[in-house]
């Protein structure tokens, strides 16, 4: 049976496939990025120039070179090469695939490279399944994942493979795959056509770090630009919108929302207006945004400024009631207003500290002084004695202790000087 990287990179060379896969890397020379993965001294690089693979996952963002460079190490390890998507496989293709491993390594054939993409979507018992056959090096697995794999990928699979993060491409490096593109004579666009200097700069700014985007977009804008040189015009239409990179069930929510959150606490109304704005282009829930403004108020404005408390609560509200798009103007009133509102984390500390005695000391018993005396015989056994109810005194008489014994003075509450 004949290889089948060799057969995926004859399709890709197909002069009616798309410039992207066209353009795929056939040697490490091409590769574009990644240098603190792929550097002549890194140990991936040494592992494939001595042959010396393990079970590894790629996590990165899409378009930064996880499928490529999976196929570029098969290649040179003259390696089979075997693609799933996680989205569309199961466990009956999974099956198919170890035992054309196994058979091949009876037969002293090549070893089989398993490239599952989007391996997040597997659940634990897809993932399990593949355990038995990476212990016994019956295949060797490359998972490609854009979600955090720690969250995402089964313990016992994470702990038997190397994980290797991939950035987003820069800007040069975007140009860079942009240039070869153009240029190459077999595979690209054999130096018809050229782009304008503005049309490069909104190409490159738009793929934001993504490889398939750029070459996609110049593909499309190729085909259609009227003129020899592509106008921005011309990639304007090919890109159209493009949608930002925020998977509301992924990890990049949680880093926009931690992002806009440390912005209010850092008293930056300028950084939390942009981060809003990142989350409201992206279609986030408002109520969500408002919801989280709510505990910040407490959290980390507290006493300094109770109104904040009262206007995230309205904000939220109303949220609830307008919807988008209005409602933005309201979230934007609530983030600029809690940016710039002074700031006490003291009720927040208090309570961690007050709930961390409550856990370590258990159900210490009430004092006596302290308790209700509903009837005559709890007053008789000494509830409610001696308790000084505080409208009675006048400063320092009406003190009194509000511990348990066991538990001693505590002093939870500490209110700093207020700060901006």
């Amino acid at each position: 049976m004949a290889d089948l990287f060799e057969n995926a990179a004859e399709e890709f060379k197909r002069k009616d496939a798309p410039l992207a896969d066209r353009m795929r890397p056939e040697n490490f020379d091409e590769f574009v990025g990644q240098q603190e993965i792929m550097g002549e001294e890194k140990v991936l690089r040494k592992a494939i120039r001595d042959d010396k693979l393990f079970s590894m996952l790629f996590w990165g963002p899409p378009g930064s070179g996880k499928t490529t460079l999976a196929r570029l190490i098969a290649k040179q390890t003259q390696s089979r090469f075997v693609q799933l998507s996680a989205v569309s496989s199961g466990v009956k293709d999974l099956r198919d695939i170890i035992k054309k491993a196994e058979d091949d390594l009876k037969f002293h054939r090549a070893r089989t490279i398993l490239f599952i993409d989007e391996i997040h979507r597997w659940n634990k018992a897809q993932q399990d399944g593949l355990l038995p056959f990476v212990e016994q090096g019956t295949i060797m697995l490359i998972g490609a994942t854009t979600e955090n794999p720690s969250f995402e990928v089964i313990s016992p699979l994470l702990s038997r493979s190397r994980v290797f993060v991939f950035q987003r491409l820069t800007e040069q490096e975007i140009s860079s795959i942009i240039d070869r593109a153009l240029k190459d004579a077999k595979r690209g666009l054999k130096g018809k056509k050229k782009l304008a200097p503005d049309a490069r700069a909104l190409l490159v700014k738009t793929a934001n770090g993504d490889a398939r985007i750029a070459l996609n977009g110049l593909d499309v804008a190729a085909a259609f630009a009227s003129a020899a040189t592509i106008s921005k015009k011309d990639i304007e239409e090919a890109l159209q919108k493009r949608a930002l990179l925020y998977d509301k069930d992924g990890e990049e929510h949680y880093n926009v929302i931690s992002a806009f959150i440390k912005s209010l606490r850092g008293s930056s109304p300028d950084g939390a207006l942009y981060w809003l704005a990142r989350m409201l282009e992206a279609g986030e829930d408002p109520l969500f945004i408002a919801r989280r403004m709510v505990i910040l108020a407490s959290e980390d404005i507290g006493n300094a400024d109770p109104r904040a408390q009262i206007l995230a609560t309205s904000c939220f509200l109303a949220c609830e009631r307008i919807g988008l798009p209005e409602a933005q103007l309201t979230l934007a009133q609530c983030a600029t207003y809690l940016a710039t509102a002074p700031k006490s984390n003291a009720a927040y500390v208090g309570i961690l500290k007050a709930r961390q005695d409550a856990r370590e000391h258990g159900n210490l018993p009430v004092p006596l002084h302290l308790r209700n005396a509903s009837t005559d015989l709890m007053k008789d056994i000494g509830y409610g004695k001696e308790y000084k109810y505080s409208h009675d005194y006048e400063g320092e008489a009406g003190k009194q202790d509000y511990f348990p014994e066991e538990l001693g003075l505590q002093e939870y509450y500490k209110e700093k000087p207020e700060k901006k």
